[in-house]
């Protein structure tokens, strides 16, 4: 599929448009120099639409895009929980977490865990991310994207990840996080109006001209076993998603550690203003993370009745806007590059942070600001070069990417998920037991893999986290010399959970919201 010259000059208009409005934007950073809470934290002064826009896309790229729909091809609706529980996960994380961390004025994850622990314990869990981030996060956001140019605009994919990494860089490398949060309100207006619109177009081709709902009647009928939320150990996708356990099990892990834990994630929210404009982002995220499914979802199902002979399910969405009229087609396409370039920028972003924040500087205290920050942006730059050159080598041969980046997050999130929690809010664990759930949570999760190999790994995920939960609390009771009684990050004296009306409104609603779409297609 090739594009016309017209969606060719919408595309455009909207790359040189961003690119505007991001240096200006950044204006007063390259006037007077950016510090590095202004650079890597917005100045601590993002409003509530900000971080709610930004968190959304952040966290929708060409993983959950490209990722999802060739899941929901294959799948169905049940890979949807990843959203859906998302939300829920959402509101505890702005009700419980936030307020801890934004009472210790942490820049990063890294940070807080050297506050409550050592500096063993941040750089081991700072080098880690690292590694996530720039050879799972970024090669397959990079790759993924590549893919989808090439599919839609007919241009090599090498070219399209060069492209993608250069405009990320380009909006993204003076102005900070400031540039890519309120850029990032651009990019979810456009997602949602692009996606929203191509999912009308695919449901009212599957019932071909007769509208959206009656193609998403016929796509129930004609594909009842995709519309199963809760799937049974006899679906052949059952090791993805098995059953309960997208309920009560795994995914509870892989939420709290994505949604609580995540820099790239959280960031935005411990750049807010307070903590009620916090909570208030976090509402706003949570329910556009309800309406997701309707965009990356709902297409790569209709692609089963449109589109069933494609070579691979992550062509989905790409054949998808086949659909599209021209110059709609620019848009939409528009709207699938902002994604993609928007959690480059954010994945970037995060990951000159815990560089600059938690490797470089304890290494070299005594530098300016204005060392720091550009310490941060040759970190984004070297990041994005790695992840160009390991791309393909990584992510070539994997049908379903965004499974891939599931299975492979999930070896090290249950002992992340341990060692914040009981770090948070247990003042017992020490620093030798959050360093035995670390290395145990890869240990407990490789060991698994090779004696239960049927196990799914979202339930692996589930026994990993009770072992390095039950190792962590040994460890640390056997090491009570350590014991950090009178830490302050874990006196919770001085942190009020204690939320505004409007956001407890919002969290009851999306309970209820949850509740009817799991009874309506258990």
């Amino acid at each position: 599929m090739k594009l016309a010259m017209f969606d060719v000059g919408i595309f455009v208009v909207y790359v040189l448009g961003l690119l505007v409005v991001a240096l200006w934007i950044s204006r007063n950073e390259k006037e007077q120099g950016a510090d590095t809470k202004d650079y890597f934290l917005a100045g601590r002064s993002l409003p509530w639409w900000a971080i709610g826009a930004s968190l959304i896309a952040s966290n929708i790229s060409a993983e959950q895009i490209i990722g999802m729909s060739g899941s929901g091809f294959v799948v169905g609706m049940a890979i949807a929980s990843y959203e859906w529980m998302a939300a829920i996960t959402l509101v505890l994380v702005g009700k419980y977490l936030l307020p801890v961390f934004l009472k210790n004025e942490i820049y990063t994850m890294p940070q807080y865990l050297q506050q409550r622990f050592d500096h063993r314990v941040k750089t081991t869990l700072a080098l880690f991310w690292l590694v996530v981030y720039i050879f799972v996060n970024l090669t397959a956001v990079l790759w993924l994207g590549g893919l989808a140019i090439e599919t839609v605009a007919g241009v090599d994919w090498w070219y399209g990840m060069l492209f993608l990494a250069t405009f990320s860089i380009a909006y993204s490398l003076y102005g900070g996080l400031k540039a890519v949060a309120y850029t990032d309100i651009i990019q979810v207006v456009l997602l949602i109006f692009g996606g929203l619109f191509l999912s009308y177009l695919a449901l009212d081709a599957v019932a071909e001209g007769q509208g959206a709902m009656a193609g998403f009647g016929k796509l129930t009928a004609e594909l009842p076993g995709h519309f199963d939320m809760i799937l049974s150990p006899e679906n052949a996708q059952y090791t993805n998603l098995p059953g309960i356990s997208v309920l009560v099990g795994g995914m509870w892990v892989m939420n709290l550690s994505y949604w609580g834990f995540n820099q790239y994630i959280i960031q935005r929210a411990l750049a807010a203003k307070n903590i009620q404009e916090a909570q208030k982002g976090i509402a706003l995220a949570a329910y556009l993370k309800l309406l997701m499914p309707i965009i990356v979802v709902l297409p790569g199902i209709a692609a089963v009745v449109l589109y069933p002979n494609l070579a691979t399910a992550d062509q989905a969405y790409p054949s998808m806007m086949e659909l599209m009229p021209v110059g709609i087609k620019g848009l939409v396409f528009a709207a699938l590059v902002a994604a993609i370039v928007s959690s480059l920028a954010s994945m970037t972003n995060s990951i000159s942070t815990i560089f600059t924040m938690d490797i470089y500087r304890p290494i070299k205290p005594n530098k300016s600001q204005h060392h720091y920050v550009q310490v941060g942006r040759i970190a984004t730059l070297i990041s994005l070069t790695i992840a160009l050159v390991m791309a393909e080598p990584l992510l070539g041969q994997f049908d379903q990417a965004f499974q891939y980046i599931q299975e492979f997050t999930g070896v090290f999130t249950p002992g992340i998920v341990v060692i914040f929690l009981l770090g948070m809010f247990w003042k017992k664990a020490t620093s030798m037991g959050a360093l035995s759930a670390a290395i145990g949570s890869a240990v407990f999760s490789f060991s698994l893999r090779v004696l239960q190999p049927e196990l799914p790994f979202m339930d692996r995920m589930s026994f990993v986290f009770m072992l390095c939960l039950l190792l962590m609390v040994i460890v640390s009771l056997l090491n009570r010399t350590n014991f950090s009684l009178n830490d302050t990050t874990v006196n919770l004296n001085d942190v009020s959970f204690t939320t505004e009306k409007a956001f407890n409104i919002a969290a009851f609603g999306v309970v209820v919201i949850l509740t009817g779409l799991y009874t309506v297609w258990w």
